[in-house]
């Protein structure tokens, strides 16, 4: 694997630092950016591809984008003639979709079941992509939860809990398992999951 990032990848960075520019993490002041910027270090960790990395980098941007109400075109037009229409395909085989496949909107609990299901239709390489955002996003809460006094407040940003959302990441653990992902991340996922259960009491002395 090259040292330095490819021209392609620097592109995505770019795409996905200009789309999250205004965000930032829910319940903190820190930019969204360094979300796909982790996952894109997570997965060129693990040795993936640049196409694989590429599809891991822009995964939130796509799906703010579904969110919002974009067609097929539009989203074309947006990611696929920038990227591939391969990386948009992965990308929208792990993320949320507002509707089924009957055109009914579903409600949040029904998009994450729903997601849950696409995963044993997924490729491999998206399989790696929802890992790696997962692995991030649990890792990151984890270490929230380590540097505060108040574990409670960090549960607070979630709208499932602290029961909802530890059960969320053991249940993306299983099904990854489920559908036979072998990767080494997973176990650095179950292991991270593992600890999200366990109750957090003190803080991480600095």
């Amino acid at each position: 694997m090259p040292t330095g990032y490819s021209d392609r990848i620097n592109h995505a960075l770019a795409f996905a630092a200009k789309h999250h520019d205004q965000q930032v993490r829910k319940g903190t002041r820190l930019p969204y950016f360094t979300q796909p910027a982790n996952v894109a270090v997570i997965l060129t960790r693990y040795g993936q591809d640049e196409d694989t990395v590429v599809a891991g980098i822009l995964q939130n941007a796509v799906g703010d984008c579904v969110r919002e109400g974009y067609t097929s075109e539009m989203l074309e037009n947006r990611v696929a003639d920038k990227f591939g229409a391969e990386t948009l395909e992965s990308v929208l085989s792990v993320i949320e979709r507002r509707f089924d496949d009957e055109g009914t909107e579903m409600s949040a609990d029904e998009r994450k079941d729903d997601l849950l299901e696409r995963l044993g239709g997924a490729s491999e390489r998206a399989r790696w992509v929802f890992a790696a955002a997962a692995l991030h996003t649990a890792s990151t809460l984890l270490a929230d939860l380590r540097r505060t006094e108040f574990p409670e407040t960090v549960w607070a940003r979630f709208a499932a809990g602290r029961e909802g959302t530890v059960r969320w990441y053991r249940r993306v653990h299983e099904r990854l398992a489920e559908v036979a992902f072998t990767a080494p991340i997973l176990q650095e996922l179950r292991a991270v999951a593992a600890a999200l259960e366990r109750p957090q009491t003190e803080p991480t002395q600095r």
